[in-house]
């Protein structure tokens, strides 16, 4: 196996991918509907945004691949930084390069990679939009253009977000390290402790903007179903394509946590609860909408939700519990609705 080179700017190219606060981050819902497209244009098994970071490449979008990284030394993608135009494997059995390499004798039994490099405002190689598929392939000149293309796409985006209001409290709320700490490898959204974190921090910025803290309590409708019956590879894509349909129904600086299971939790900034539900039945709907493509079969699902508005002053945990008991009213009154859970004041005593 052949292990990538190391770029000669490596310490001002890593610098710039650290700067990017890109890594260990949120999954997001334009690069996922990115990746998507790309899956279906050249029809390929896998797609992924790659960053190439010091001793592995983690991949900010993903599709058709359950793991978040792989080690550096046997990625594609450290040989595709080396250049500047697209490094194309057509049949990986037929290059002794890459011939024993793991992911070609594993799975995903890669046999054609392509591989566009993605650069930051000031040309440093920092990742690629790259192909993957368990066949021999080959892209003649215009889908080589297409696939540039869409890798201009990924790093005009990439650049809008570096530049973005999130990226910025990102970098002042939470270090790399605690990070990696708070995200959930499976579905790429804030985990149970990113949940704990945030609900305070968002409770603060609502009340700073004379907003309130909206709770949606979200969780799957009859997802041991799936589990038992087609098995925890098919329920872990439902999981991840759950994650997708929830990150994309609800705006750019809400908090979307996985707080265990088939449990989701959202946090957002509004102005009352007619706004809060409107945002509850968006989720709802883009869930029940379609099939949701689990592996082998297509499973048409639908999800419940509880929602309450954290009044000032209140503790948020209080509020949560609170969305917690609307989303048992949902599940009760028939599932695959959205239910909202009243502040009730505690009587004075005397």
């Amino acid at each position: 196996m052949l292990s990538p080179a190391t770029p000669v700017n490596e310490l001002i190219r890593q610098e710039v991918l650290d700067n990017q606060e890109l890594l260990d981050t949120p999954a997001d819902p334009y690069l996922d509907v990115l990746v998507k497209i790309v899956a279906e244009m050249f029809d390929v098994k896998t797609v992924l945004i790659s960053l190439v970071d010091r001793d592995r490449q983690w991949f900010k979008a993903r599709r058709g691949l359950a793991i978040p990284e792989t080690p550096r030394c046997m990625s594609f993608c450290g040989h595709a930084i080396l250049q500047d135009d697209v490094f194309m494997i057509e049949d990986t059995h037929q290059d002794q390069r890459f011939v024993d390499n793991p992911v070609v004798t594993n799975p995903p039994f890669l046999r054609f990679y392509a591989g566009q490099p993605l650069f930051s405002q000031d040309g440093h190689a920092i990742g690629t939009l790259c192909l993957l598929h368990p066949q021999p392939k080959q892209l003649n000149g215009k889908q080589r253009q297409r696939l540039k293309d869409m890798a201009t796409l990924a790093e005009g985006y990439l650049k809008l977000r570096h530049m973005s209001e999130q990226t910025t409290q990102l970098r002042a709320a939470l270090s790399r390290e605690q990070r990696k700490t708070m995200l959930d490898n499976l579905t790429q959204v804030w985990n149970r402790a990113g949940l704990e974190h945030f609900l305070p921090r968002e409770q603060t910025r609502a009340e700073e903007r004379e907003q309130k803290l909206g709770l949606l309590f979200c969780d799957l409708d009859y997802f041991k179903k799936v589990n038992d019956v087609h098995g925890h590879d098919a329920g872990d894509k439902v999981l991840w394509e759950c994650a997708r349909r929830i990150a994309g129904a609800v705006r750019p600086q809400d908090v979307v946590t996985r707080s265990g299971g088939e449990e989701f939790v959202v946090l957002t900034q509004v102005r009352d609860e007619q706004e809060l539900r409107m945002i509850g039945e968006r989720i709802r709907a883009a869930v029940a909408r379609s099939p949701i493509d689990a592996g082998e079969v297509e499973l048409q699902l639908t999800i419940s939700i509880g929602c309450a508005l954290a009044e000032p002053q209140e503790n948020p945990e209080r509020a949560l519990k609170r969305a917690d008991k609307a989303l048992y009213h949902a599940k009760g009154n028939g599932r695959n609705r959205v239910e909202f859970a009243a502040f009730e004041a505690k009587p004075a005593h005397h």
